[in-house]
């Protein structure tokens, strides 16, 4: 019940965030949850973690960190949103959540938990650019009719986060937690980033050279981070020998 409460305040707060600040400076931040829930979960199954575990939580978080600090440097002070900004957005959310659905249900047995994190972070990447259309528009309600609220945006927020929820459910079937943060810290962001960047234009168009360059950068050196993570965590590499040892039982039979 704690747990619940505290997701229902995250959630209130990042969508306050949401409404007051662009998606490139608000979606890192959340790399904090990385550090807190691999300090928690090694304190709670009593699991030691290895050095590279702790250097790829390391680069997940400086990557994160670093991008941000970057971006709000080169913000562009136009947050607006148009109209046919918001439908391609929720087009491309629409084939999104088709082709990962089609696949979850086709190749389920099949599929791993990086598979299931991947599809979370990219729905999620979506549901946060269309809650800060939602939330800017209800914030300015005394300019808007009822009629004029973004519906449509939030029928498309309630089935990619229901069906992002639900592939969050099942990483945490088939990896460790540390794993299904990190990689929702890095992909969630990086799709609302590239949203943010490629449609609707939050970055200024003089950013200089050698500062793109330089989040670029941090943002593979967050990627990586969570590809380390994905091979080195001691939970993945007892899985793995666990697998690798039923292997060679069921072959000796």
């Amino acid at each position: 019940m704690g747990g619940l409460l505290l997701m229902i305040l995250g959630m209130a707060l990042n969508v306050f965030a949401l409404a007051n600040a662009p998606l490139t400076v608000v979606q890192p931040i959340g790399a904090i949850a990385l550090v807190i829930t691999a300090l928690v979960n090694a304190q709670e199954t009593g699991m030691t973690l290895n050095k590279p575990t702790i250097l790829a939580i390391i680069s997940c978080m400086v990557g994160s960190a670093s991008f941000v600090l970057m971006a709000i440097m080169v913000i562009n002070d136009d947050q607006t949103m148009t109209e046919a900004e918001a439908h391609l957005i929720e087009i491309i959310l629409a084939v999104v959540v088709a082709l990962v659905g089609i696949a979850a249900a086709i190749f389920h047995k099949r599929l791993g938990a990086f598979f299931y994190i991947a599809a979370a972070g990219v729905l999620f990447g979506f549901v946060a650019v269309l809650v800060r259309m939602i939330a800017v528009t209800v914030l300015h309600i005394e300019e808007s009719t009822v009629s004029s609220l973004p519906w449509l945006a939030g029928l498309s927020v309630a089935v990619a986060g229901l069906l992002g929820s639900y592939f969050v459910q099942k990483a945490y079937s088939k990896g460790p937690p540390d794993l299904v943060i990190a990689g929702l810290t890095v992909i969630d962001p990086i799709v609302g980033i590239a949203i943010g960047v490629m449609i609707l234009g939050e970055l200024r168009p003089d950013v200089p050279l050698l500062l793109t360059a330089a989040m670029v950068v941090a943002g593979v050196l967050a990627i990586i981070g969570v590809v380390a993570l994905s091979r080195h965590h001691p939970d993945v590499v007892e899985r793995k020998a666990k697998r690798a040892e039923q292997h060679a039982r069921d072959a000796h039979q």
